[in-house]
């Protein structure tokens, strides 16, 4: 089974030639520059998919850390530097504990 899939889509020639700029400078080609810069976004759409259902209660700091891809404390920085505010009580501190020792096999 192949592990990668090709997807094609059309550019508006402005966003082309922002590629070419950085072809040259990343010294690569495009296939590389698009597959890292697609990886990039993905990654920081899934940060703020996370944080907008934590802000909104609907997940608690580990799950939005999983979700994204990120620790725990990567998460509460990025939560922090958007300055949304902790939704953390009792009950999530026990739920992440549980899922805590679980992972860690106790």
């Amino acid at each position: 089974m192949r592990k990668e899939e090709l997807v094609a889509t059309r550019l508006p020639r402005s966003l082309v030639l922002d590629l070419k700029k950085i072809e040259s400078a990343e010294q690569s080609d495009r296939s590389t520059v698009l597959r890292k810069l697609l990886y990039r976004a993905v990654t920081d759409w899934k940060k703020e998919h996370a944080a907008k259902l934590y802000a909104e209660g609907r997940v608690s700091l580990e799950r939005a850390a999983v979700d994204s891809g990120a620790s725990v404390r990567e998460m509460m920085e990025y939560l922090k530097a958007r300055k949304i505010p902790a939704q953390y009580d009792v009950e999530d501190l026990e739920e992440d504990m549980k899922s805590f020792y679980k992972r860690v096999g106790r």
